[in-house]
C-alpha cells in the first residue's frame, strides 16, 4: 500500500513540477516587453513572477526547476539561444534562493515579509550571472552595466506581482 502513495505522491509532484515549467515558460513568452534601454537592455516579462510565485508556494526544488527549465526553454525558442545556459544557471539558483528562504524554519512561504526577503536576496545572485554571462558574450566588463537597470525593472515587476498573488493563494487551502 505504501508504494501505491509514494508513487502517487511521486507522480504528482512530476505534473506539479510540470505545470509550473509550463506556467514560467508561458508567461515569459506571452507576456513581456523589450527595454529600449540598449541593445542589451533587457526584456521584462511575468516569467519572474511566476518564477517567484513557484518558489514561494512550492519550494526551492520545483521554484528552481520552473525557473530554470521554463525561462531557459524561452531563451531557446526566441532567439535568445546564445543566453540559454547562463539562464538556466541565473534563473535555476534564483528560484532555489527564493524558496529556501520562504520556506525556511518549516514556514513553507507563509511569512510576508520573509517571502519579500527571499525575493530581494535572489537579486545580486541573478544580476552577478547575467553580468558575467554578458562577460563572456561582449569580451567587456563595460557593457554589461547597461543590463542592469533592466534586470532591476524585471525583478521588481516580478515582486510587485508576485507577493500579493502569494498572499491570495496561501489563503486557498489547496495551494499546499
Amino acid at each position: 500500500m505504501k508504494t501505491t502513495s509514494y508513487s502517487k505522491s511521486r507522480t504528482f509532484d512530476l505534473i506539479l513540477t510540470g505545470m509550473l515549467i509550463a506556467l514560467v515558460f508561458v508567461a515569459t513568452l506571452t507576456l513581456n516587453i523589450k527595454l529600449p534601454i540598449t541593445a542589451n537592455g533587457g526584456l521584462v516579462h511575468l516569467g519572474t513572477a511566476m518564477l517567484f510565485i513557484a518558489s514561494i508556494l512550492f519550494g526551492p526544488k520545483k521554484g528552481a526547476l520552473a525557473g530554470a527549465i521554463g525561462m531557459g526553454l524561452f531563451d531557446l525558442v526566441s532567439g535568445w539561444t546564445l543566453w540559454a545556459p547562463f539562464t538556466f544557471v541565473a534563473r535555476g539558483l534564483q528560484g532555489y534562493i527564493v524558496g529556501k528562504i520562504a520556506w525556511s524554519f518549516a514556514r513553507k512561504g507563509n511569512s510576508i515579509t520573509f517571502n519579500l526577503l527571499a525575493t530581494i536576496a535572489s537579486i545580486p545572485v541573478m544580476l552577478g550571472v547575467y553580468y558575467i554571462c554578458e562577460r563572456v558574450l561582449f569580451g567587456s566588463w563595460v557593457i554589461p552595466l547597461a543590463s542592469i537597470p533592466g534586470n532591476m525593472v524585471q525583478n521588481i515587476v516580478g515582486i510587485a506581482i508576485a507577493i500579493p498573488v502569494c498572499v491570495l493563494l496561501n489563503k486557498v487551502y489547496f495551494s499546499k
